[in-house]
């Protein structure tokens, strides 16, 4: 049997540290075709992802892949990254962290591609009108309670 690799260990222990010192863990991701995120802020081949608690929703550091939701301009996304397209993790307050070698990823293992297998799982249903309102989201709105 193969031996797994360290860099899913690492990165999950980074995400901890940055945690409990109240720092801001961000990944660098070198987007590839098995990596689903928004094109808009890919930049250079790369994109910098916030993966701190108050940015994520359902974070999975998984040992092949990383998945979660967060927003990007108000809209939810649904954020698909492979663990060998990750080049560093980083406090962003700080800087500290850890650059790793990037590795061509696998596709996702449950059939067709990365977008696909995202695709499902992009945003729970709030209860709101059909999808022809979820291309335009409504702003926030606040309501203030005496």
């Amino acid at each position: 049997m193969q031996e797994s690799s360290t860099k899913p260990y690492l990165i999950r222990a980074l995400h901890e540290w940055c945690t409990d010192n109240g720092y801001t863990p961000h990944i660098v991701v070198t987007v590839d075709a098995n990596t689903v995120v928004p094109p808009a802020h890919i930049h250079d081949g790369q994109i910098t992802l916030n993966i701190g608690t108050m940015a994520t929703n359902r974070l999975t550091l998984g040992n092949d892949y990383i998945e979660f939701q967060t927003r990007f301009g108000g809209v939810t996304e649904q954020i698909f990254v492979p663990v060998a397209a990750v080049s560093a993790i980083y406090a962003r307050e700080t800087g500290a962290g850890m650059g790793f070698d990037v590795v061509e990823s696998q596709p996702y293992p449950g059939g067709g591609d990365a977008t696909a297998a995202a695709a499902p799982k992009a945003v729970p249903d709030t209860g709101e009108a059909s999808s022809d309102t979820a291309s335009s989201p409504k702003p926030p709105k606040l309501t203030v309670i005496k």
